[in-house]
């Protein structure tokens, strides 16, 4: 007979692939009697799963939503859709969702088997991923997201390869502080070691991150917070665009929708002004006919001349029927 706590496993997986399973149905799975099946159920809800019972001859359990999540039991095939959906989900610019996704892949790659590991880079190299925006937005390895993950959380030195904007090719020495998602590219916020300075990443630049082992305490961030620091960092590269735009809506509204990758500040009870900094003017294109309200452009003149441009090519589309 298996050990109780491999027989624990064996029936909290019994009953997270299934919403209700018959008492002797599942003491049979378990190939255990009822009495010994009562005892286990038990020693799960001690561990905080809250397993509901129906008493009688029809009698059964079932896992319920509790106050916490807990603990899940999941197989090779679904650890692996797990870690790629988690991949994709950390690609994409929704707010909340792509931090929390690297976050979540962190945790899953570091416990996941080196064989599932394999599995998952080989669908990654294989599958093309589809984006909104110019076609030469740059993506970032989901490896090098992890990684950098783990050592923001563990307060562990990293070691990297560089590329700067001018190709310039360096070795960073560095404590890593946040991660930020900030106009659609991934960032690292740490300390440089080499350089005795603060100093922001862009993750699709950096490339053979390795822990060092060492563990540091964390220093005192001189910035509000870590996109705080990042979008002041951008706010001083050349050759970017400064954009300024007067929105006639609250801008508590407008937060909602691109504060993550705009500063938004309110002007009176009808408008805000929206700044951002960018190397495309793509992006702040979509985010202003996302925002659905009306607006007017301070700069850059090149922002109303695609503006114009955009608002021309829709406004002359129409409905083609096709021959059969």
């Amino acid at each position: 007979m298996a050990s109780t706590s491999t027989r624990t496993l064996r029936l909290l997986s019994l009953l997270q692939s299934r919403r209700y399973w018959p008492g002797a149905e599942l003491a049979g799975r378990l190939q255990v009697s009822p009495r010994t099946l009562r005892r286990d159920i038990d020693r799960l809800r001690e561990l905080g799963y809250p397993v509901q019972a129906k008493r009688g001859v029809e009698g059964g359990y079932q896992l319920a939503a509790g106050a916490a999540l807990p603990p899940l039991m999941v197989d090779d095939t679904e650890a692996v859709a797990l870690a790629i959906g988690l991949q994709a989900a950390a690609q994409g610019a929704v707010e909340d969702i792509a931090e929390s996704s690297v976050r979540a892949l962190a945790k899953v790659v570091q416990i996941m088997p080196a064989r599932l590991r394999r599995r998952v880079e080989a669908l990654s190299a294989m599958t093309v991923p589809a984006s909104w925006g110019s076609a030469d937005q740059p993506s970032v390895d989901p490896g090098v997201l992890t990684t950098v993950a783990l050592a923001c959380r563990d307060s562990e030195r990293l070691r990297f390869s560089y590329t700067a904007a001018d190709g310039q090719h360096t070795g960073r020495h560095v404590e890593p502080h946040r991660l930020v998602l900030l106009g659609r590219r991934w960032y690292l916020v740490g300390y440089d070691l080499t350089r005795h300075d603060w100093r922001s990443f862009r993750l699709d630049r950096l490339s053979a991150p390795r822990g060092t082992g060492t563990r540091f305490r964390p220093r005192k961030l001189p910035a509000a917070d870590a996109a705080a620091f990042v979008r002041a960092g951008i706010d001083n590269v050349i050759g970017g665009y400064d954009v300024e735009v007067l929105v006639h809506a609250l801008a508590a509204a407008v937060r909602q929708r691109i504060g993550r990758w705009a500063a938004v500040q309110d002007i009176d009870a009808t408008r805000c002004r929206v700044r951002m900094t960018v190397d495309s003017l793509d992006w702040p294109t979509m985010a202003l006919g996302a925002i659905g309200a009306d607006f007017h452009v301070v700069s850059p003149p090149e922002l109303l001349d695609q503006v114009h441009d955009w608002g021309r090519r829709f406004s002359q589309a129409n409905l083609t029927k096709h021959d059969h």
